[in-house]
């Protein structure tokens, strides 16, 4: 008795679960590469076109200057001049201050304001992105070639070291969007980000005490520990005048910040406060002769454009691992920081941009910078919250910035010499301040206590022992959450609402019915071998469970379960398994299993195990509601575990 002979009271069948038609097997394993590797379905604008259309939409593709170039207008234009200059006031001194973090030269950081931008203006999709070196990168690859190589000992292989991490950062970057491999970067979560963008701006605050207080000598560890013990063990060191300085100059800083935020229509203000601190600092020192007393200063940048370090690379074995390393680490934050922000404004002003297409202009910007004296680039949020501001309308706003860095790098350079290092330590504090959010903290500690677990895991591991050991703690913490969530999924009692059909979750909704006789379980995710076996005890429990409450309740004995499977998307061997020994298990308890509503994939392995066989089309419905009816007619009619024996009737019939 199931559904094959189940007749609703009005006369009508329940309806038959269908087994989806075979398909070859070249079709399917076709769609589920299609699914993994192109959900965007990005061939789609082929479809149909001739082929020098068809050409010209491929240039497009990885030339997307190719598309809006044609439609350029001279409103465009002014508003990406305008864009473009005020991003540059912001991008010279950011460029020199993280240089300095990176413990590289600081011409390095205008020479990366300059070539990336211009790439990335012709390949890349996002309107408002704003290309330049960023400070979490800088930190990082600091610290992982600092334990090779000492930038103060050997500062030219430091160099090379630094742009041959850039050149396989840039490798990484390229082939994962080439391959369309951009799901990997989705495995650092929003909270693994917050905590480990606020573990780094902390670490980094805490680094520029150096140039603040004017020492000299200063620890490579970047943990907390070790960075306090410098400063404190130096105490006779401590120069007052850089104190007085780096003190000033953060305030109006974090001034202009202040009056930007409370008056959107200001932004420029605090656009223009790390140039303005430069030109202020520099004539001070200059006026005052301060470097004589002191104050640190830049010293005289070489001028001219990018020289070419093609033969700069290191491959010798002893050095390339470092160099491997540190690219695809940094390479893998600086992306999927450059991917955030680009998604960030793009949803504000309503358009789409391609994952993978940004890889590859990403992923090339530091391909061709790395050969031309460039380190790590992305896209950094303060400078690419600038260019929305400030009304960017297309990437011409990142050829109008380099444009401005060219012509400081040829004529501008000699002006940077008495720039005092305290004006560098100001910018980089004051911009790693807003990097620090701890209203998404509070918000993650809200929502998911789980996620601030992860968000203060990366922060904690980041400030206490290394920015390397911070991300391997968040992603490690991240990775065992979505084993947990793969492992061990939720299952859930169903229950009756008053005066419907509908079956919910009871927890959910403490006025559902029970129904007698009946347990109605819901599994809510693909069963696979990593569940198959905590499935397995979880159903047995959830059983003996609802039959220790029915004795003590002196209620109808257990005589169904049903298996709602809405949720199981797919399943594997272990999972029908799995499902063939619950069946043994209940036909030993004098119970019946029911199955509701499984899903198309689903249908189609059970099929092909004879599983359905074993339990009998008839026990398969397409809703709970039906299947309830027909447990119940059943209920009413004949003893479960006996279907050949005559229906005894209902005592209330």
């Amino acid at each position: 008795m199931g559904n094959s002979d189940y007749v609703y009271p009005d006369g009508r069948c329940p309806h038959r679960v269908a087994v989806p038609p075979p398909q070859p097997f070249s079709k399917s394993f076709k769609n589920s590469l299609k699914e993994t590797f192109f959900p965007d379905d990005p061939l789609r604008q082929f479809k149909n076109k001739p082929p020098s259309r068809k050409f010209l939409l491929g240039l497009q593709y990885f030339l997307p200057i190719l598309e809006w170039g044609p439609r350029y207008s001279f409103d465009f234009l002014k508003a990406d001049l305008i864009s473009g200059i005020t991003i540059a006031s912001l991008a010279i001194p950011q460029g020199i201050s993280y240089a300095k973090l990176a413990n590289l030269p600081p011409i390095l950081g205008l020479y990366s304001s300059f070539i990336p931008p211009l790439i990335y203006a012709m390949m890349g999709s996002s309107r408002d992105l704003a290309v330049g070196t960023v400070a979490v990168a800088s930190l990082l690859m600091g610290s992982m070639l600092g334990d090779k190589v000492n930038a103060a000992e050997n500062p030219t292989l430091y160099l090379h070291l630094a742009l041959t991490a850039t050149f396989f950062a840039g490798l990484l970057q390229a082939s994962l969007g080439l391959l369309r491999l951009g799901f990997i970067v989705d495995f650092l979560s929003h909270a693994t980000i917050v905590g480990f963008m606020a573990g780094a701006a902390t670490v980094v605050i805490l680094q520029q005490l150096k140039g603040v207080l004017g020492l000299e000598r200063f620890t490579h560890s970047t943990d907390i520990i070790s960075v306090l013990r410098s400063v404190f063990s130096q105490t006779h060191e401590w120069r007052w005048e850089s104190g007085v300085l780096g003190i000033g100059f953060l305030f109006f800083l974090l001034s202009t910040r202040y009056i930007s935020k409370r008056r959107p229509k200001l932004f420029w203000i605090s656009a223009m406060a790390p140039l303005t601190s430069v030109i202020l600092g520099s004539l001070l020192v200059y006026l005052t002769h301060a470097e004589k007393h002191g104050v640190q200063v830049i010293g005289s940048l070489k001028k001219g454009l990018n020289p070419p370090s093609f033969g700069d690379f290191v491959f010798t074995s002893s050095y390339l691992s470092t160099a491997v390393q540190t690219g695809m680490i940094t390479g893998i934050i600086a992306l999927a920081e450059g991917i955030a922000v680009g998604r960030s404004f793009a949803m504000f002003k309503q358009y789409h941009i391609d994952g993978n297409k940004e890889m590859v202009a990403i992923g090339t910007m530091n391909i061709v910078g790395s050969c031309f004296s460039c380190y790590l680039t992305t896209g950094p949020f303060s400078r690419s919250a600038v260019n929305y501001n400030a009304g960017c309308k297309t990437a011409m706003s990142n050829v109008v910035m380099a444009i401005a860095v060219m012509f400081t790098l040829m004529f501008l350079t000699p002006l940077f010499h008495y720039t005092p290092l305290v004006v560098l330590s100001a910018i980089i504090m004051a911009a790693m301040l807003g990097l620090i959010d701890y209203e998404a903290a509070i918000h993650l500690w809200k929502v998911d206590k789980f996620d601030f677990m992860v968000c203060m895991g990366a922060f904690l591991g980041v400030v206490f022992a290394s920015v390397e050991i911070g991300l391997v703690i968040a992603v490690a913490i991240s990775v065992l959450r979505l084993l947990l969530f793969v492992a061990r999924p939720r299952t859930f009692v169903l229950g009756n609402i008053p005066n419907s059909t509908i079956y919910r979750n009871v927890e959910q909704y403490p006025g559902t019915n029970s129904v007698p006789g009946i347990l109605i379980l819901e599994i809510d995710a693909p069963i696979y071998f990593a569940n198959a076996s905590y499935l397995r005890e979880r159903i047995s429990r959830w059983i003996d469970e609802e039959e220790d409450r029915l004795k003590s309740a002196g209620e109808t004995s257990l005589q169904y379960v049903i298996l709602y499977m809405s949720a199981i998307g797919n399943i594997d061997t272990s999972g029908i398994s799995m499902l063939e020994e619950v069946k043994k298990t209940t036909d030993r308890r004098g119970l019946k299993l029911v199955l509701a509503n499984p899903g198309a994939e689903v249908m189609k392995k059970l099929n092909k195990s004879k599983f359905i066989e074993t339990i009998g089309q008839e026990w398969i419905y397409l809703t709970v509601g039906e299947a309830v009816e027909a447990c119940h007619y059943k209920l009413h009619t004949c003893k479960p575990d006996s279907t050949n024996e005559e229906p005894q009737p209902w005592n209330n019939v």
